[in-house]
């Protein structure tokens, strides 16, 4: 269904089961399909392709030849119903690809607020992406990946499936991922290692001086006490229980399946199960 005030160019395709806000450009040559929703003032460019299950949220910005919701590359993938969540206010540029979900989790793959897809970004299927995320160019994201709020991940990065990059981390260009990154951290490398706080990220953020020097004593039990993962967590359990954002480090590490990514020269937690 078109809005009467939304400008769609001549050539453009629509579906008639489309659901088109108000005010929503769609420049020309690109195709909506039949159960996609396009939120108020979203601006789409010429030659976009948005199909399957996909809704999108108003005042996201849609450049030239993105691909939006096609079906995940996943052999096993039979055509049922999955969808693509986008949220508002994102800004996704050309040549962007991101892939509706398997039924193997969710059937959703997600993407928040106010995020920076740059071109030739790749985002699989069932991934989830929080808000104000920035992926540089040719950053690629394996099936079942989640990136929490605030993460900058640079140009030309892989990362394995299943992995968890957490919130405020900063991961640099070309690097391979194939364990999760903790929250607040700098990573880099092929296969990537931590570099300590991203204390210049943390600032700009506006965390204060108290925050940043708990993380930082936070990181130091981590990565360099010599302490064992496990006791490393008890006493930064007991020394710094106080911390919201100590908690949020602690609390990601706990739940990690594939192991943490560490420091350069000791051995990553589970690289056993690495590929």
């Amino acid at each position: 269904m078109k809005n009467q005030q939304s400008k769609i160019h001549p050539t453009a395709i629509i579906h008639h089961g489309a659901e088109i806000g108000e005010n929503v450009e769609i420049g020309p040559y690109s195709v909506i399909g039949k159960d996609v929703q396009i939120g108020k003032g979203t601006v789409i460019a010429s030659h976009v392709v948005i199909d399957g299950w996909t809704s999108i949220g108003a005042g996201c910005r849609i450049h030239q030849f993105a691909s939006v919701g096609a079906p995940p590359q996943d052999i096993r993938y039979k055509g049922e119903k999955t969808e693509v969540i986008i949220g508002s206010n994102n800004d996704i540029r050309e040549f962007v690809t991101i892939h509706r979900a398997t039924t193997k989790e969710n059937k959703k793959t997600i993407i928040g607020d106010n995020n920076f897809l740059m071109a030739y970004v790749h985002i699989a299927h069932d991934c989830t992406i929080g808000n104000n995320v920035i992926m540089a160019n040719a950053a690629t994201l394996a099936g079942h990946v989640r990136v929490e709020d605030h993460a900058i991940i640079g140009g030309l990065v892989a990362i394995h499936q299943f992995a968890n990059i957490g919130a405020y981390a900063i991961i640099g260009g070309a690097s391979a991922i194939t364990h999760d990154v903790p929250p607040f951290v700098m990573a880099v490398g092929n296969r990537a290692k931590l570099y300590g706080l991203n204390k210049v990220g943390l600032r700009r953020q506006g965390f204060s001086r108290e925050e940043i020097d708990n993380l930082k004593k936070a990181y130091h039990i981590l990565f360099r006490s010599g302490l064992a993962l496990k006791d490393a967590l008890v006493k930064l359990e007991g020394e710094f229980g106080h911390s919201t954002h100590v908690a949020k480090l602690l609390g990601f590490i706990k739940v990690s399946k594939r192991g943490i990514t560490r420091e350069s020269g000791r051995r990553a937690e589970g690289d056993e199960q690495a590929d």
